[in-house]
């Protein structure tokens, strides 16, 4: 089998990349960066560059199609948000290879955080009490309405750009800085204490296939997460399963939760891989993602497994304050790159690395949007979507601000 896994610069895209090829798969990546790791990785058939997916989407698809069309690819499997373009598509690549992801309309519900609010909601799933919205006078007027509450944009990732009186990012963002519109909402929410922990599954239409629970012990800037613990998934489970089933979901899936006194309540919803995928089993992987087998497959509590240039990286910052628990890290816990014998990425990691804090010195954009922006979707109209995908991206929009 031949496997295309795009946007190889994520560390768990190579995951992917390593673990498909180690179950005898056929692997090629790609991505629109030239210093992708993943792009880089001995595990590899083959590997190219295409354009951006957001700033030439055109460009994109048709150099993804004549990929796939010359080497004969059997599918496609995304690894990040060009799933969003690839998917208003779907039916175009379906003559030529499979996609493993869901169509447009699914995966916009999902990422849209207002939408994914309402959905928990008429599912009778747990959720704080969330509301959206559009202006300054809103967002002030809902704001006050809470002791204490997190506010961020519905199209947002990454941790990055959010506004809270409450916790370690509390003031990071003033709220005159902060300026909803509809095409830009905001969603607001009371803050909840409690450890925020995430899962990674792999669906077929409408049934999970793999699935694993995480905690992260440490994360870069009260953001991103560079290390990974496995924990015991199966409330979890029983909560995403009914989400998958509405939806006939296909694709990766992953979700975030805070754990209060109630047990798991619902935060939001990422319709795509995360680096959870580091955890789950080469053989199991390759089974949720290409085969899947009569039985959900959910991984056992325990496994660590760490970013480590990342951990070092961020042992460096704020003044050396967090080295000595770095240096120990590294010393106990597993890289992602541990045992593969695959040293080119590493290279091409560090090199993209220094590429991305230049760019975001040089642009004055946050690292985030350096490392990722130019294959975001933050619910844009897409060129070449269809009639009936840019009806239901204005019904979005349409909705009333209390989910």
């Amino acid at each position: 089998m031949k496997v295309l896994i795009t946007s190889s610069r994520m560390p768990f895209a190579l995951g992917m990349v390593r673990k498909l090829a180690a179950e005898g798969r056929e692997i090629y990546a790609a991505d629109d960066h030239v210093l992708s790791p993943g792009n880089h990785s001995k595990y590899l058939a083959g590997h190219f560059v295409y354009p951006s997916p957001r700033s030439d989407t055109a460009g994109f698809l048709a150099e993804l199609e004549r990929i796939v069309r010359e080497h004969e690819i059997d599918v496609i499997v995304p690894a990040y948000e060009e799933a969003f373009y690839i998917s208003t598509q779907i039916e175009r690549f379906s003559q030529a290879t499979k996609v493993f992801a869901s169509p447009f309309r699914t995966l916009a519900r999902l990422h849209d955080k207002g939408a994914f609010a309402r959905l928990v909601t008429q599912l009778g799933l747990p959720i704080p009490e969330t509301v959206v919205v559009t202006s300054d006078e809103e967002l002030r007027e809902t704001t006050g309405r809470f002791d204490r509450y997190f506010a961020r944009g519905v199209f947002s990732r990454g941790g990055v750009c959010c506004l809270t009186n409450t916790g370690p990012l509390a003031d990071a963002l003033e709220i005159d800085d902060v300026h909803p519109t509809p095409a830009s909402p905001w969603l607001v929410q009371p803050f909840l204490d409690g450890e925020t922990v995430c899962t990674y599954s792999t669906a077929h239409q409408g049934r999970v296939s793999s699935h694993l629970m995480y905690r992260i012990p440490r994360q870069r800037r009260h953001s991103t997460g560079i290390q990974f613990e496995a924990i015991d998934a199966a409330e979890s489970l029983k909560l995403i399963e009914p989400i998958v089933a509405e939806l006939g979901y296909t694709g990766q899936i992953s979700f975030d939760f805070l754990i209060t006194d109630d047990g798991l309540t619902f935060v939001e919803c990422n319709p795509r891989a995360t680096d959870g995928l580091l955890l789950m089993p080469r053989e199991e992987l390759a089974a949720g993602l290409l085969a899947p087998r009569p039985e959900t497959f959910v991984l056992e509590p325990g496994g660590q497994v760490q970013l480590s240039l990342a951990v070092l990286a961020d042992g460096f910052a704020d003044q050396l304050e967090r080295l000595p628990q770095s240096i120990d890290d590294l010393a106990q816990v597993r890289d992602a790159g541990s045992g593969w014998n695959d040293p080119l990425p590493t290279l091409y990691s560090a090199l993209a690395m220094c590429h991305s804090v230049g760019q975001s010195f040089r642009e004055h954009i946050g690292h985030i949007v350096a490392v990722v922006g130019d294959m975001n979707w933050d619910g844009e109209h897409i060129d070449g979507m269809s009639n009936a995908d840019a009806t239901l991206l204005t019904g979005l929009r349409l909705q009333p601000g209390q989910s």
